[in-house]
Parts: structure tokens; C-alpha cells; sequence
């Protein structure tokens, strides 16, 4: 693997057809590195485990909850942020960006509203269910893939895409919630 200079890569991402140049390259690591631990037992429990806490919660609820988390982002007190990011199975997502050095920028899971369950570190916003990582993989099925534009992220200063998967139980074959995975497009190249 090499990686592209920052300028070249800006250069290549202002042709219209360059995004499309990512999709089989995120496509091959999706299946090559992220799909052997998808399915990971404390990820599918935590995501259980919140679907049951949130069954029956309402549209405004949801919204709530991702207007207290936006509302603690940066603040010394985030009741509702902290869970989100000490447990074990944030642990376990922080562990797979180690492991990947460098080329993972961050993972998050989410239940079965979108809302986040677990992250390698803070989003932005609580939920993930009017976006397209949710709807273009939560209930389109076990093998729904969403592959996002390649965007320069400013809180990390690199040209990153999103794969968005469905979590599947593999004892069921239920989808349970979803993942994104940030890849560092600089390093794919």
C-alpha cells in the first residue's frame, strides 16, 4: 500500500468520476478487514441489549436524546455521551482502530432507532437514523452496504469515506443495528 499525497489526492477527488474510483478499494477492505468482526459477540450484545432499553421509544424521545448529546459535546459533564463511550464494546472498537494503524478513523455502532450504542470516540450527534448510513443499511437487510463519498473531515484533518453495514446476529441472522466504519481514503492509495 502507498500513500497518495494530500495534494494529488485533492487534485484526483475534483474529477467527477474520482468518488466512484474509492468505492471498489472501501469495498475490498469492507470485506477483507471489517466484515471478520462485525458480527462480534460484545458488539451484537450491547446492541441487543440497548434495543431492549429503547423498545418502544418515540420519534420525539429519539430527538431528545440527540439534542442532549449535541448539547454535551464539549462540556465537562456528558451523562449521556460517557455511557456511549465506556463500555466494553467501545473498548472493543477502539481496540480495531489500533489494530488497523492508521487506516480506521473511527467506528460507532448503532441500535435499532440509529442511535448510537457504542464508538471509538465521540460523534458529532447521538443519532445516526436520518442519515444514510442508517437507512441505506438498517432495513434494507443482512447484506446492505452503504459506501459514502470520500469528504475531508476537519476534526481529523484527512479525506476519509464511510462504510455503513447492517450488525447481524449470527445465531439469528437478525439484523440488530448498524455500523460505520471511517477508512482514511489517503491511506487506501
Amino acid at each position: 500500500m502507498r500513500i497518495l499525497p494530500i495534494a494529488a489526492l485533492m487534485a484526483s477527488l475534483a474529477m467527477p468520476a474520482a468518488a466512484d474510483d474509492f468505492t471498489p478499494v472501501l469495498q475490498d477492505y469492507l470485506e477483507a478487514e471489517i466484515r471478520p468482526w462485525a458480527t462480534n459477540p460484545i458488539l451484537i450484545s450491547a446492541i441487543r441489549a440497548q434495543n431492549e432499553r429503547h423498545a418502544g421509544m418515540s420519534l420525539a424521545q429519539v430527538e431528545e436524546m440527540d439534542r442532549t448529546w449535541r448539547a454535551e459535546i464539549g462540556a465537562a459533564d456528558t451523562p449521556t455521551i460517557t455511557p456511549v463511550l465506556e463500555n466494553s464494546a467501545s473498548d472493543y472498537l477502539r481496540e480495531r482502530v489500533e489494530a488497523a494503524g492508521g487506516m480506521i478513523t473511527e467506528v460507532f455502532i448503532m441500535d435499532s432507532h440509529g442511535l448510537n450504542v457504542a464508538a471509538s470516540s465521540a460523534t458529532s450527534d447521538m443519532w445516526q437514523g436520518d442519515e444514510a448510513k442508517f437507512n441505506e443499511t438498517y432495513p434494507k437487510g443482512a447484506d446492505a452496504v452503504h459506501i459514502s463519498d470520500i469528504e475531508f473531515d476537519e476534526s481529523s484533518q484527512i479525506f476519509q469515506g464511510q462504510i455503513s453495514i447492517p450488525m447481524v446476529d449470527p445465531d439469528t441472522g437478525e439484523v440488530v443495528g448498524a455500523m460505520t466504519v471511517g477508512v482514511n481514503a489517503e491511506a487506501l492509495m
